[in-house]
Parts: C-alpha cells; sequence; structure tokens
C-alpha cells in the first residue's frame, strides 16, 4: 500500500507586484512542488514593472511591453491568481485572508508585499480631484489623459519619481513646474554642482522648476486649480502630480495586529512578528531601514524564498544601492556616500562645455560615492567597486578616467 503524498503547503501571496512576485519565482525554484499558491493582486492585471512607468508616460514603451508576467505565466505555473480584489483583513487565529469580494483564502504561510503609498501633503485640497500620485498604470493613464486635454500640471518633489512625471507629462506637451521644497534637486542622489547642471538640462526641455518652494493649499472645487505657495504665489493647475516621496503601505499588517514601526517589522529571515507571516519590498521595515529601490528588493526575494522553501539559513543584509534617472538624453548614476565628510577624499573632474561632473569620494584607498552626469557609463564599474571595498591604490591617479585608464579591460554596466 502506497503512502499518502504530504499535503502540499497553501502560500498566499498578498501584493501582486515586483517583489512578491519575484519570491515566489525564487520559490519555485527552490521548491516547485512544495506549495498550492494563491496571489491577490489590487490591480486587474498580471505582474509589470514599475520601474519603467515613466517611459510608458513618455510614450517611449506600451504598457504590453512592460508586463513581465501575464496571466499565462500563473496559469502555466499553477498560481491562482486573484486579480483586481485587494485583500481586506488577515484572520491570524484562523489564518485566513479575506478579498474585498469576498474571496477567503485559508494559508500556511502568509507573504505580505503591499508595497508603498505615495506621500500626500497634509494641506487643505490635497485630496481633490485631478490629484494624483505616480505609483501604478492607473496613475500613468490618467496623466496620458490630462496631456490629452492640454492644459498645466504642476509636480510636487524634485527627487527620481518627480522629474521622470516631469518629463514624461512635457513630452507629451504639457505646461509643466515642478516645486521642490529643498534647495537643490534630487539631492538624495547628486551633488549641488551636478543637480545644478540637471537644472539646466531640464529647463532646456521646457520644465520650469521651483526649488526652495514649499506647497500650503491645493484650490479648487470640483477639481484642482491652483497650488498656494509659502510665499503667497499662487501656480495654475489642472493636473497635480505628488511625488514628495513614499511610504509604507502597512495598513493591512497593522489592522491584523503584527508588529509595524515605519513599515511591517521583520527580522533577516523577513519575518514578521507572527512566525507564518513574511514580508518582503517597500512595506518592510529591516534594522530600522526603509527602502525604495530596486536592488535590495530582489536581495529580500532570495532571502525569504530561502526560508520560506526551507532551502538555506541565510539572513538579509541591506547593501549599497545605485541611482539613475530614466529620463532619455539625461545621463546620470549615483551611490554611495557621495558627499563625503571630513575624514573624506574627493577626485573632481568638470568639462564644463560638454555638462560633464564626476566626483568620486574615497576614504583609506577605498571609494565610498560616487556622483556622474553628463557620462555616466562607467557607473557599473565604479559601483563594483563600492560594493566590494577594494583597495584602490594602485589605480588611484587614473580612477577618475574610468577602467580603461586604469587598465581593467572594459566597463562594467549597471545591471538593475
Amino acid at each position: 500500500m502506497n503512502a499518502l503524498s504530504p499535503r502540499r503547503r497553501r502560500l498566499v501571496l498578498v501584493g501582486n507586484g515586483m517583489a512578491g512576485i519575484r519570491t515566489i519565482e525564487e520559490i519555485l525554484a527552490r521548491a516547485p512542488d512544495a506549495f498550492d499558491i494563491t496571489v491577490f493582486g489590487a490591480e486587474p492585471y498580471g505582474n509589470y514593472n514599475r520601474i519603467m512607468l515613466s517611459p510608458v508616460l513618455a510614450g517611449e514603451k506600451a504598457f504590453e511591453q512592460i508586463v513581465t508576467h501575464d496571466h499565462l505565466w500563473y496559469a502555466d505555473n499553477n498560481i491562482e491568481l486573484i486579480a483586481g480584489e485587494a485583500v481586506v483583513a488577515i484572520d491570524r487565529e484562523a489564518r485566513l485572508v479575506q478579498g474585498e469580494h469576498g474571496a477567503i483564502r485559508p494559508y500556511d504561510i502568509l507573504l505580505l508585499a503591499t508595497g508603498s503609498n505615495p506621500v500626500v501633503l497634509p494641506v487643505p485640497g490635497a485630496r481633490l480631484p485631478g490629484v494624483i500620485g505616480f505609483r501604478d498604470i492607473g496613475d500613468v493613464r490618467t496623466m496620458l489623459a490630462a496631456c490629452r486635454r492640454s492644459g498645466r500640471s504642476v509636480v510636487i518633489g524634485g527627487g527620481l519619481l518627480g522629474l521622470e512625471a516631469a518629463n514624461g507629462l512635457r513630452r507629451n506637451n504639457m505646461d509643466v513646474t515642478v516645486l521642490h521644497l529643498m534647495p537643490t534637486l534630487m539631492e538624495r542622489q547628486l551633488d549641488p554642482l551636478s543637480a545644478r547642471l540637471l537644472s539646466d538640462d531640464l529647463a532646456l526641455r521646457g520644465i520650469t522648476l521651483m526649488t526652495g518652494v514649499n506647497t500650503i493649499a491645493i484650490h479648487g472645487e470640483e477639481r484642482v486649480r491652483a497650488v498656494e505657495l509659502a510665499d503667497g504665489r499662487k501656480i495654475a493647475a489642472d493636473l497635480v502630480v505628488m511625488a514628495a516621496g513614499i511610504q509604507p503601505n502597512i495598513a493591512l499588517a497593522r489592522n491584523a495586529g503584527l508588529a509595524c514601526g515605519r513599515g511591517v517589522l521583520v527580522d533577516d529571515a523577513l519575518r514578521s512578528s507572527d512566525p507564518r507571516i513574511y514580508a518582503v519590498g517597500e512595506c518592510v521595515e529591516h534594522r530600522g531601514q526603509v527602502f525604495g529601490l530596486l536592488p535590495p528588493l530582489w536581495d529580500m526575494a532570495k532571502v525569504c524564498a530561502d526560508r520560506i522553501a526551507d532551502a538555506a539559513e541565510t539572513g538579509y543584509v541591506a547593501g549599497i544601492t545605485g541611482a539613475r534617472l530614466k529620463v532619455t538624453g539625461i545621463d546620470m548614476f549615483s551611490s554611495g556616500d557621495f558627499l563625503g565628510d571630513a575624514t573624506t577624499e574627493e577626485i573632481v573632474f568638470r568639462d564644463a562645455a560638454r555638462g560633464v561632473h564626476k566626483r568620486l569620494v574615497l576614504r583609506e584607498e577605498r571609494l565610498i560615492g560616487a556622483v556622474l552626469y553628463g557620462e555616466a557609463r562607467d557607473g557599473g564599474w565604479y559601483f563594483d567597486l563600492i560594493k566590494s571595498g577594494a583597495d584602490i591604490s594602485a589605480m588611484r591617479d587614473a580612477l577618475i578616467f574610468g577602467p580603461v585608464a586604469t587598465g581593467v579591460a572594459e566597463s562594467v554596466a549597471l545591471a538593475r
């Protein structure tokens, strides 16, 4: 008599985004037959590359081109996809999740990948129609519809996401003004000189930039009509894009009684305060840190898959990240501590005629930060040096000129 096969464990993923689906892929690679998998997604699509929303807005790609996992992929992998239904409750005692349209699924292991929400400024009028974030394809379609009506737009936030939104709107012939609280654009990624070069390049594209300004109100009756600044100026607007930051989406976890800080609190195994519930991605807080770039999410996916599949006792360690601005024709890269302090040294190269600025920051003969503007093809090579902590003393004199000048055969592209 044959022994009964062990029951496959029930794994439910809440959040059909990039971090969650990458974790599922990693689990399938380690234990392809161990789980019955259900995925809840609030949007009626398969998984798509949210990093590529900016090229969709700019008209450089179609939505279909950024879909990474269509409905057929889920079927081929025997994954139940409940699309267009957000999860509204978790019953930890009964180990059940409930969708907003009534779907209820049991779990042995629950994986939360609920992502993040745009920061909504606490000002009057912030909820008016015509005020949106820039987080999903629905937001892109709202912006494109506004562009077809022409008119004026205001983007609040001069960071990566805000500038990519501004570029896309301008590419669609909309009047665009960017409002930024800090004195320079992208202060988390650029030093003041490279930020000034970026401002010049964006101005040449017809984007109006206002730095060091504070939004205090959004005006309108049936929909948005203007943005008011602290100095009394009012900027006319038919569309306002909030791009002033993101915050982990923890409402579901908090309502379920999981320990939360800024994000869902997880240990090095990506386990929440409930050992049956894991979390990955932008909803997570790990050792006091929250995350908004892609490379940490991929690292989380591997560790989480190791633990869920019982494949290895790995632990998550946050690493160095790099940033690029996805605006065609603007070449920039930054990583690490690119500002430095009293304990560091700088190597700087400037070519004003070509609009090129490079700044490398060293500590004890190791590269700890880099910002490149106008010529960033060697960003991947510098990124690897920062991550590895390699001794650069032998190549120091030629370091600013890249790998070819230092004797390295070729530049390594940043694959992110």
